[in-house]
């Protein structure tokens, strides 16, 4: 799995590309994990080149999600595939992350 990652200002976006399953899951949620783990990290992932997540990778999410709600953020995702999305909705776990349609409206909430 590819996941590559740009600062942008003070913001770490993570872009994974290919299917979020298994193995792959894992790894991407480990680097995610250990990108949030830093206090005051400001994190976007964008899931424009994900074409679908299974549970592990959910679970991964909810994971670092949870974490950053205990220091009273959010996990942003941006510019979500339509599966990714659906998945979401209907897992009913849309509420848990904030959903921004592109990255740099992702990275701009940082500024409010």
């Amino acid at each position: 799995m590819k996941i590559d990652e740009e600062q942008v200002g003070t913001v770490c976006v993570l872009k994974p590309s290919g299917t979020l399953v298994a193995e792959t899951a894992v790894e991407f949620s480990e680097q995610l994990t250990a990108r949030t783990a830093i206090p005051g990290a400001r994190v976007v992932v964008s899931l424009s080149d994900v074409p679908y997540m299974d549970s592990q990778a959910l679970e991964g999410l909810l994971d670092v999600a949870d974490g950053l709600a205990s220091r009273a953020t959010t996990l942003k995702l941006a510019a979500t595939s339509p599966t990714c999305r659906e998945i979401l909705k209907l897992t009913g776990l849309t509420g848990r992350f904030q959903l921004f349609s592109d990255v740099d409206d992702a990275v701009r909430s940082f500024l409010h």
